[in-house]
C-alpha cells in the first residue's frame, strides 16, 4: 500500500488529515509526544507497509532484525481502549488497542496492551501482551 496524501483522513482514524497526525511521525519531522501518538503511528505504518518506521520506532533491546509484513493483510481500523501514563512527562506507557484487518475474504482482531518506553525523549514500543 501507499502512503495517503497529505489531506486524505488519516489511517489510524484519529479525525485528523494524514498530514496533520500521522505523516510527520513516519518522516521524521515531528517525534511522537506521547505513547499513544506513537501507537498509532505505528499502526498507520503498518497500514501503509512503512517497515523502516516500525523498526525505528522499536526499542532497540527488543526489535527485531528484520520485519516482514503480510502483503495480503489490510488493516481497517484502530480503536484505542485504554492508555496509562505515556503522557509528555512519563517516561513509560501503555496502550491498548484493537486492531482491525483482513486478510483475503477473513476479518480478525489484534487486541494488545502495548508497553513504550521514552528514550532520549524519544518514544519506542517496547513489547505487548495480546489479549484473547
Amino acid at each position: 500500500m501507499t502512503h495517503p496524501v497529505e489531506t486524505d483522513p488519516c489511517p489510524c482514524r484519529s479525525g485528523e488529515r494524514f498530514g496533520a497526525c500521522c505523516a510527520p511521525r513516519l518522516d521524521g519531522s515531528s517525534p511522537a509526544p506521547t505513547a499513544e501518538t506513537l501507537m498509532r503511528s505505528r499502526y498507520t505504518a503498518f497500514a501503509v507497509g512503512d517497515t523502516k518506521y516500525l523498526l525505528d520506532s522499536w526499542h532497540p533491546r527488543t526489535r527485531p532484525r528484520r520485519l516482514e509484513l503480510d502483503s495480503g493483510q489490510r488493516w481497517v481500523l484502530l480503536e484505542i481502549l485504554d492508555t496509562t501514563r505515556g503522557g509528555p512527562f512519563d517516561d513509560t506507557g501503555e496502550v491498548e488497542f484493537r486492531a482491525h484487518y483482513r486478510t483475503g475474504r477473513e476479518r480478525g482482531i489484534l487486541h494488545e496492551r502495548s508497553r513504550f518506553a521514552r528514550i532520549r525523549g524519544a518514544w519506542r514500543y517496547v513489547d505487548g501482551d495480546i489479549e484473547s
